[in-house]
């Protein structure tokens, strides 16, 4: 039997917990490195003077008639209308559906859930709920929409994913799904029409119809979406 010297038995210990450390540094550099996503630029949600989307001719620059009826708002019809800021459009969408159907006014601003809530108690507008969303969540019940409008209000979206997803549980069948904005880059109060039916898409809806009536500045676009 070989006699080790105090010395040898040190050194050996010390090669021996070397081995051990070594061990574990390399399988965790082996180890694939997830690098995170990459946030496109969204916009601040408005927070100002909201009668300034009540200027006089505001009906006929955006076509608000012919938007309702390639959205299939008609009598009897539940309407979101997300990000509703004034109500400027709940106001014209409830007097649509009248008294049959339902308009559902959603914004996550509590100053623009007050503002339309003493609105349509002025207009008498009996047909209107005010739902109070979340900046990924726009929290509208389970099947109560026919049609969705989000007017001049996804480039604030900063989690397309999973706004939309929180969506579609709110979608009847065939439900139609517009959205009217301008050409941005997403900063700057709009974003790119390819970039937003990208995001559509990868969320699980199908472009239905495009359309750039509304304004006719060249800038703006009415895109259709329904699921697939």
């Amino acid at each position: 039997m070989r006699d080790f010297s105090l010395g040898s038995v040190r050194l050996l210990g010390v090669l021996l917990a070397v081995v051990v450390m070594a061990g574990p540094a390399v399988a965790q550099t082996s180890a694939p490195v997830q690098q995170p996503q990459t946030q496109r630029p969204t916009s601040n949600p408005y927070t100002g003077d909201l009668s300034i989307f009540e200027y006089p001719d505001r009906d006929k620059k955006l076509q608000v008639d012919r938007v309702m009826d390639l959205l299939g708002i008609t009598a009897g019809k539940n309407v979101a209308d997300i990000g509703a800021g004034s109500g400027w459009f709940t106001v014209r969408a409830a007097r649509r559906v009248g008294s049959t159907g339902a308009v559902l006014a959603e914004d996550i601003n509590p100053a623009a859930i007050e503002y339309i809530g003493k609105r349509v108690q002025k207009e008498d507008l009996a047909n209107v709920r005010t739902v109070l969303g979340a900046p990924d969540d726009p929290r509208l019940p389970g099947g109560s929409a026919d049609a969705v409008l989000m007017l001049k209000v996804y480039h604030e979206i900063a989690h397309p994913m999973v706004f939309l997803k929180a969506l579609k549980p709110a979608l009847r069948e065939g439900a139609r799904v517009g959205i009217i904005d301008r050409n941005g880059n997403g900063a700057n109060h709009g974003l790119d029409h390819d970039v937003v039916v990208k995001e559509m898409k990868e969320a699980g809806f199908k472009l239905v119809g495009t359309y750039d009536f509304t304004k006719a500045d060249k800038e703006d676009y009415f895109l259709i979406f329904q699921t697939r």
